[in-house]
């Protein structure tokens, strides 16, 4: 008699931007030691050479030329043990300073609202999970990339807690900023997210809800380990 290998462990952390879904992402694969990916990361790679490669202007964005520079662009994660932090490069080059600044920020949702984008990705990302259990966090990761994760969370904030988060994350950085800017951001990305054509931002029915406006990232972390615990999953 043959018995069916168990499923890998796929954790799909979906959520509005600047929630804090990578920090619990990767406190998650830290405790279980499963691979984690930020999707997040991805779409601003791909924002970054854009608008490197002058793809982005006042005018929008030129996808035809983008879509055909798609094969060209190489995206990769490297796990830092000096920081416990996974590293993003593009074509070799370590990007992850510069993915996370303001001006990728305010251009993501557009780029990641392109379908091809999303097509394209979200089978790089199918792919990583083939072999191995992994969490993933990003916008439809409970409902496009994984909809049959054992695990499903949906996290968000308010945006005015959002919104701080990201101003002390960039002003720590030395960079200046000015919190109205990032919480117009903030707002204007989770309308993007929400209404776009391709893959919308939307909760799973069977997606866990966590605010986590008041908790500390340790009793993210419990609450999350204990969903597991209930579920069987560990």
């Amino acid at each position: 008699m043959t018995t069916t290998p168990p499923q890998p462990l796929i954790i799909a952390v979906d959520g509005h931007s600047s929630c804090g879904k990578s920090t619990v992402a990767k406190d998650i694969a830290r405790e279980l030691n499963i691979v984690y990916v930020d999707t997040g990361a991805m779409y601003r790679a791909i924002t970054l050479f854009a608008i490197r490669n002058g793809m982005i202007d006042s005018n929008g964005i030129n996808e035809p030329q983008l879509e055909e520079a798609l094969p060209n662009i190489h995206i990769t994660f490297n796990f830092s043990p000096a920081t416990k932090q996974n590293i993003t490069f593009l074509n070799g080059i370590n990007i992850e300073d510069d993915i996370r600044g303001l001006e990728v920020s305010q251009n993501v949702s557009a780029v990641s609202a392109i379908g091809f984008v999303r097509r394209h990705l979200v089978t790089l990302q199918r792919q990583m999970a083939q072999n191995t259990g992994l969490v993933m966090d990003g916008r439809d990761i409970g409902t496009v990339v994984f909809p049959m994760a054992q695990l499903k969370i949906f996290m968000t904030a308010s945006p005015e807690i959002r919104a701080k988060r990201r101003y002390d994350e960039l002003t720590a950085k030395g960079e200046k900023v000015d919190f109205n800017d990032i919480l117009q951001n903030v707002v204007q990305r989770d309308h993007l997210d929400s209404t776009r054509a391709e893959s919308p931002l939307k909760q799973a029915v069977d997606a866990l809800t966590l605010d986590n406006s008041y908790l500390s990232r340790q009793e993210q972390l419990d609450w999350i380990m204990t969903q597991l615990k209930n579920k069987n999953l560990i």
